[in-house]
């Protein structure tokens, strides 16, 4: 069993953070944050795939104007992402966003962090120091060489020091690279100096089937160590793909259980039917069910109720026959054709 690291409770919104609340999946919206209607309809379609919170690029003074319209749209809480200039924090926070992605370091004079930070304060909005292994300042790339976990923690110790001297600490960090190991490693850094909560997160991991593997082993590692309370997992590709992978990987591990987990044999010379095209018909059919169920389509009659006992509800092929089992028993043989159906009737009961 993994046990959570402790850290501080956060509210983005109604949402909590931190302490022993279920890890959190967000997103990121990938449209023109000026276009409020797709922006909007955006969210609704990663609100319906599990997306608890969501994070917004604010690149100008129109996009942080278009985050009230966008707000009122969504049913989750919004988070803007916002980089160097506190006006736009400030229109963000008036437009009535539940949360900042802002580094206090990168925002010029003392006195634009103290606005911003009095803001939140008064609007209850926590911030997130999203530190990344490319944007580190020229002091500390000088002092180590290259963005090393340790430089990534010394980044985060800076920004936080700015926040905590304004008396602030509703505050949430991120310490992520491209480089696994190096993400894996500030992770840890960070975990034995600070009690603030972590999203965590690959940053830039690629398209797809790159990103899922780079995602799947850094997130699959801190998790496992109980490090994360927020969860992002970035890919070139539909934001819907990132929460479905997420998911994947929460359940992987036993931290979250949410919607189909699907187990499947890789098939060998013993398979005689199509198990590769049912398993895969088995998980888009599923895709999008929320409660949990483990379902199992295995290729061989002998093997499957055994190796997959667990499962809430299976099948297993033979020569144009097939079998239905649930928890390892066996419920009636059913023909080849007829597989697919009498596993999905099954599921609905």
């Amino acid at each position: 069993m993994i046990r959570r690291r402790k850290t501080r409770i956060i509210y983005v919104g109604r949402v909590p953070i931190g302490g022993k609340n279920p890890v959190v999946v967000q997103s990121m919206t990938k449209t023109d944050t000026r276009n409020v209607r797709a922006t909007a309809n955006q969210i609704r379609t990663l609100e319906k795939a599990g997306c608890e919170i969501i994070r917004i690029a604010v690149p100008d003074m129109q996009a942080a104007k278009a985050l009230g319209g966008i707000r009122k749209a969504a049913a989750i809480p919004v988070i803007a992402d916002i980089h160097f200039d506190w006006r736009l924090a400030l229109e963000a926070i008036r437009q009535g966003v539940d949360g900042l992605r802002i580094n206090p370091g990168n925002i010029g004079a003392k006195w634009k962090v103290a606005e911003v930070v009095s803001a939140s304060a008064d609007h209850g909005v926590p911030i997130r120091i999203g530190v990344n292994a490319g944007s580190l300042s020229k002091k500390l790339l000088e002092k180590y060489g290259h963005p090393t976990p340790e430089a990534l923690v010394a980044s985060a110790a800076e920004h936080i020091d700015i926040l905590e001297r304004l008396n602030f600490n509703s505050i949430k960090v991120s310490l992520k690279a491209s480089n696994v190991p190096t993400t894996v490693d500030a992770y840890r850094l960070f975990s034995k100096r600070f009690s603030y909560p972590l999203h965590i997160g690959i940053s830039e991991a690629g398209p797809s089937f790159t990103g899922m593997i780079k995602s799947s082993v850094g997130l699959g590692i801190l998790l496992s160590e109980g490090i994360g309370d927020t969860i992002r997992v970035s890919l070139s590709a539909n934001p819907v793909e990132e929460v479905r992978v997420a998911y994947e990987i929460l359940k992987a591990l036993g931290v979250r259980a949410k919607g189909a987990n699907i187990i499947s044999c890789p098939t060998c010379g013993r398979c005689e039917i199509d198990i590769r095209g049912l398993a895969s018909k088995v998980e888009r059919t599923l895709k999008d069910i929320d409660r949990p169920v483990t379902v199992a389509v295995m290729g061989c009659v002998v093997n499957g109720p055994g190796e997959a006992r667990e499962a809430d509800v299976g099948i297993a092929g033979g020569k144009g026959i097939g079998i239905l089992f649930k928890k390892g028993k066996v419920i009636k043989t059913v023909k080849e054709k007829d597989l697919f159906d009498a596993l999905l009737d099954e599921i609905g009961k």
